[in-house]
Parts: structure tokens; sequence; C-alpha cells
């Protein structure tokens, strides 16, 4: 079973980022992908008018939830579209979503981004406030496809290994990681922590970053990826626009679980730890 991952240069003009991915999409279907996933903020990177265009897919009459079905059906794949605005209500504030599409075309699910990047840089853009334009989402998500369960996460939620956990618990077989990281953390720890979650995990991670200089001069990482259950990056692309497309496989991923049954090993769940160090300050 092959995936890819998807890795764009995106702006601010959600057409021509649109026009980009579609190239893509249909290269990673030519490559043989059956489920295909794009990076954080594909169609609109920059873009200040991030509510209106959350509003707009809300109601049904933006271009891009329906961008996404039309190139799962005519590619027949399935789609992961990274992350775009969309509330939750039609007033409400567009939260960072994750839709998975089938190759019928038909959204079959939402992921909102748990984490947000409220954070200083040492870059040219050097103070991120992600929770200033979206809401924090609550629920852990995974979905059944052709290639297996799959967890949902969106670029800073990479830091937070409880999710991964949990999503491990819940028998997911591969987690994707649509990102922007940024230059800056990409080259400290973008690689680093997709290994440490697929170790910890035992699951394939497959990763599609932003992979170059954006207009305004906004720098990402680039470096997608797919990280086998053992640690290994197993396909990569480092700068550019272009697609990462390997198999993965259920019978390497289950020996390596054999092998060293970490999950059965486990004597506490993140709730379990929380409250026995409450107990413990107490």
């Amino acid at each position: 079973m092959k995936v890819a991952a998807i890795q764009m240069i995106s702006g601010p003009d959600v057409a021509a980022n649109l026009e980009s991915a579609a190239g893509l999409i249909a290269e990673a279907a030519a490559d043989g992908a059956q489920l295909i996933l794009l990076p954080e903020c594909f169609a609109a990177f920059g873009n200040r008018s991030l509510a209106d265009i959350g509003v707009a897919e809300f109601q049904g009459t933006g271009p891009i939830r329906p961008f996404l079905a039309q190139q799962a059906r005519q590619n027949g794949v399935w789609l992961i579209g990274g992350s775009i605005p969309l509330p939750l209500t039609p007033t409400g504030k567009p939260m960072a979503t994750c839709l998975v599409v089938d190759d019928q075309g038909s959204e079959v699910a939402r992921y909102d981004k748990l984490h947000l990047f409220d954070v200083e840089v040492a870059d040219n853009t050097r103070s991120y406030r992600e929770s200033r334009d979206y809401g924090y989402g609550d629920q852990v998500v995974h979905v059944d496809t052709p290639v297996g369960r799959v967890g949902l996460s969106i670029c800073y939620d990479l830091r937070f290994a409880e999710l991964y956990l949990a999503l491990s618990r819940a028998n997911a077989d591969l987690i994707v990681v649509p990102s922007a990281f940024t230059a800056v953390t990409g080259a400290a720890h973008w690689e680093v922590l997709l290994r440490a979650r697929a170790i910890e995990t035992q699951c394939y991670i497959l990763a599609a970053n932003q992979g170059g200089l954006h207009p305004g001069g906004r720098e990402t990482f680039g470096h997608s990826c797919l990280v086998d259950p053992w640690g290994e990056v197993v396909a990569s692309l480092e700068q550019g626009e272009g697609v990462v497309c390997q198999q993965i496989d259920h019978a390497h991923m289950q020996a390596i679980r054999q092998r060293m049954p970490v999950s059965g090993h486990r004597r506490f769940a993140p709730a379990e730890l929380s409250a026995k160090e409450s107990e413990k300050n107490e």
C-alpha cells in the first residue's frame, strides 16, 4: 500500500495554491498512492483573510472543500487536506481544520488542531500567535482508510507526545503530520520529533511540510517524509515542491510490535500519570 506526502511552497493566493496542489496530487496518484497528505495551510499561507475564507468554506461557497472532493474523486484516492480555516458555527472563530475525504469525494473525518503555535522564534517573523486567528480543538480523531487506521495531527501537535500515545492506544497504523515548520525549528527538531513519535507509538508517521521561501519572507523547513515504526526515515524530500511516495508495510509494523511489545508494558496512561503527580504534590 502506497501513501504520499505533498510538499508545497504555498502563498496567499488560494487559486494559485490549488492549481499547484492539483498537479502534485495527480503526480502522487500516478505513482500509485492510495492516500495522499497535503501540508498545513496548503491553500492559504500568509493570507490575512482567514476568517472570510473560513466562513465561505463553512457556507459551501468557498473553493477549497469542493477542490478536495473533486481531486479525490478524479484521482481515485483518499485525500487528507492538511489544514484549512473552518469554523464550527457561521459566526465562530476559524479552527485550523484537517479534513479527510474518501475516494468518492465524501468528507469522512474532521480534526481541529489541538495545540496552537504561540511562540517566539529566531527568524524573520520572530513572533507567532496562532491563537489570534484560530480556536483550539478538543478532540482526538482517527479514521479507518484503505491503508489502515489513520490518526490525525497538525504541525505543533508534534511536540506533545500524549496525543500520539492516545492515537496509538486507539490502534492507529499511520499518523499524519501536515505541517508548516519554520526553517529554524525544523532544522533543530523536525526529524528527531518525527522519529521519536514513530518509535514510541510503533506506527508509521507521514509528514507533509511546507518547504521553501514564501512570499513575505517566511521560510519553511521542508523535509517531508515517511518514517517507519522502527524510527527509520524511509523516504524524504529536502526542499521545494514535490511528492514523497512510499509503501507502508503492515507485516513489518506487526513484527516490530511483536518483538518489542511496548504498548503492553506501559504502566500508566497520561491521565493516570497526572493523577499520580497530583497526589504526590499534595
